[in-house]
């Protein structure tokens, strides 16, 4: 039968109390099956030695052996005793003379859990263990609220003529802060595109921070004008230096934009007044341990860029002029993988394209088949001071005996950033001479912009080509440096606009009817030099090619083709299903089309790219370290409290005793 702390002390207090230094009297529980008779035996006869219990061989005294438990009438036998010898004991040991009756303490101690179920009315097993119930019925955290998987991508990091650009680390194991944090030291610095500045970035570069992540928008086309403005003036900026502290980008999400409010929350509080404020917000905060899955960054050996060539032969004889139509297909920015060159120059692809079926129409029919060769060349590593075109003109020149390129060639154009503006700038490192083809061109280029297209502002730009810099600015002044004559058409006036290397550069950037309307600047220009209808008195506002022949929808599927991916250099390699694709598209329309491929050499490389450029990052919810600090307090505090009262347990009875005398009589 098992018997509660209430029960037996309710008990207790129906119990005669002996006169102090009689002999104690036997106790009688309901339910049990014998008393304890104890009745005249002394307490050093029944074992009591010196505050302790020593079980005697005398039978009457082993039935009070204090080992027996209250709830079995047997108890535990004692040395010497079988179980079944043992008669009913009292739980019970009488305490050293001195101290109060046992009786009277447990009789008010009773009374005060009585009280206390009383005025809970919860009993008290289910008070004890409530915590723990809480913690076992508690639905566990979800998996994204402990931690977050999402994935990042690296800064650049490649070498240029020997010179290091980018980031140069690509690990990351460190806590996450926020710019509201004082202290940036060895902290992996959340960032929002929207909140973002290079003093900012400069800030937590000077404090020798972990790392630095910057959270882009979900829809890069929402972002305001402003910001993206402002951000592609950064991009050159962030990659002309060369640093140590890894930096990523990533997208937003729910969960990684509450990682960002919760890091703020938790960066802000350490700059509050009162030193007690911010130790109580440190440890209360929650924080985010950043970890890469990665490894380090190393070289990437034996990398090719891929260009891709085609061409139509004119009709007369072999040496007949060449015009040249060059766009490079790769895209640049500050995170490759983010690189999706919508403008620069997805644009320039799309219009290079739209000439070759073009032109390829007119070759078809022998009426219009023009003594003019036209070569068309998609060249990579355009970004990368055009190591595809270099190449490609070392080949064709100096390793070859016969080539387009060596015979006659009339000019080259090159198609960059063509896709949104209200201009057109004809770039060239030398003014063309009167007479001929390419200063015949940049007048029909002037007349149809006049003439067809009055909203267009046509204007030539005359740069000469600075050899100092590590970077040409245009690609024409790849082929100029050979001797070619050669202009870039750009709606941009100057090569150091941001817009040319930026991840910002996406599709929305791109206007489709302002595409399509310089398309047909390009295509009418080109076709009346190689038709000469200028001088067979064709007026200059009457068009060659109507609406529907240079289709919008044509120009826009191939747009949302090249920017539906990333096309930084170290991301397509020859054997990608871009360049397949590119390839095939051409083969469509031209004649004699492959790949020509460049590799760097292991001497003395002009390009050397990395790895590690696309990572996955784990965000791991974690307590800070005066958290643990903290709890620990706590828990030895509690540990101390509670051996202090076992230890004064009677000092702290005297004084409850007191206190309940003392509720009673007000």
């Amino acid at each position: 039968m098992t018997w509660s702390l209430c029960e037996t002390s309710a008990v207790l207090a129906q119990q005669p109390v002996a006169p102090s230094g009689s002999p104690r009297v036997g106790l009688q529980l309901p339910g049990s099956s014998a008393s304890a008779g104890l009745t005249a035996i002394p307490e050093r006869q029944r074992g009591w030695r010196g505050g302790s219990w020593r079980c005697p061989q005398d039978p009457r005294a082993r039935a009070g052996c204090p080992a027996r438990r209250p709830q079995d009438p047997g108890g535990y036998p004692c040395r010497g005793e079988s179980a079944g010898a043992a008669a009913a004991a009292v739980p019970f040991p009488p305490p050293p003379r001195g101290a109060p009756p046992p009786a009277r303490m447990l009789e008010e101690a009773g009374e005060v859990l009585e009280n206390m179920l009383k005025a809970s009315c919860l009993p008290l097993g289910f008070i004890v263990f409530l915590p723990a119930v809480l913690l076992l019925v508690a639905p566990p955290l979800p998996a994204a609220d402990a931690a977050h998987e999402f994935t990042v991508y690296r800064m650049q990091q490649y070498d240029l003529q020997g010179q290091p650009y980018g980031t140069r680390n690509a690990v990351l194991n460190t806590e996450a802060r926020t710019m509201a944090a004082e202290v940036l030291s060895r902290r992996c610095v959340l960032m929002r595109l929207l909140d973002f500045s290079y003093e900012q970035y400069q800030k937590a570069l000077r404090q020798s921070a972990g790392a630095v992540v910057i959270i882009l928008p979900r829809a890069m086309a929402a972002v305001p004008q402003d910001v993206v403005r402002q951000f592609m003036e950064i991009e050159p900026e962030m990659l002309a230096m060369e640093t140590i502290v890894p930096v990523y980008f990533a997208v937003e999400d729910e969960a990684l934009l509450s990682i960002y409010e919760q890091t703020q929350a938790a960066s802000a509080s350490q700059g509050s007044a009162s030193a007690a404020e911010v130790l109580l917000r440190t440890a209360t905060a929650n924080g985010f341990q950043m970890v890469t899955s990665g490894v380090q960054s190393k070289a990437v050996s034996d990398w090719l860029i891929a260009s891709v060539e085609g061409r139509l032969t004119g009709l007369g004889g072999e040496d007949l002029p060449t015009i040249v139509i060059v766009a490079h297909y790769d895209a640049f920015g500050v995170a490759p993988w983010l690189s999706l060159g919508a403008d620069s120059n997805g644009s320039g692809v799309s219009v290079l394209l739209e000439l070759a079926r073009l032109f390829s129409r007119l070759y078809t029919y022998k009426r219009t088949h023009a003594a003019y060769n036209l070569l068309f060349f998609a060249s990579g590593g355009g970004k990368f001071n055009y190591q595809g075109t270099k190449r490609w003109l070392e080949d064709n020149l100096d390793h070859t005996d016969s080539s387009l390129l060596q015979d006659n060639v009339a000019f080259v154009l090159c198609l960059d950033t063509v896709g949104r503006g209200s201009s057109l700038h004809l770039h060239v490192s030398k003014p063309p001479r009167e007479g001929t083809l390419q200063h015949a061109f940049l007048r029909e280029l002037e007349t149809v912009a006049a003439h067809q297209f009055p909203e267009v502002r046509f204007s030539m730009v005359h740069k000469r080509i600075n050899l100092a810099e590590d970077v040409l600015a245009w690609e024409h002044e790849r082929f100029a440096i050979r001797r070619l004559p050669a202009f870039t058409l750009s709606h941009l006036e100057s090569h150091r606009d941001g817009q040319r290397s930026s991840i910002m550069d996406v599709r929305s950037r791109v206007d489709s009817k302002t595409l399509t309307r310089n398309t047909r600047i390009i295509a009418e220009a080109l076709t009346r030099v190689i038709y000469n209808l200028t001088e067979k008195g064709t007026p200059p506002d009457m068009p060659v090619f109507t609406e529907q022949m240079i289709q919008q929808e044509q120009l826009d599927s191939v747009m949302d083709w090249l920017t539906h991916q990333p096309r930084a250099a170290q991301l397509v390699d020859k054997d990608s299903t871009f360049l397949s694709t590119l390839e095939h598209h051409l083969g469509r329309y031209l004649k004699d089309v492959k790949q020509h491929h460049v590799k760097a050499d292991k001497r003395d490389p002009e390009f050397v790219f990395y790895d590690q450029l696309k990572q996955v990052m784990n965000a791991y919810r974690v307590k800070p370290a005066v958290f643990d600090l903290l709890l620990a307090v706590g828990i030895a505090a509690y540990l101390g409290m509670a051996y202090a009262a076992v230890q004064h347990f009677s000092l702290l009875y005297k004084t409850v005793q007191r206190l309940l005398v003392k509720a009673k009589t007000q």
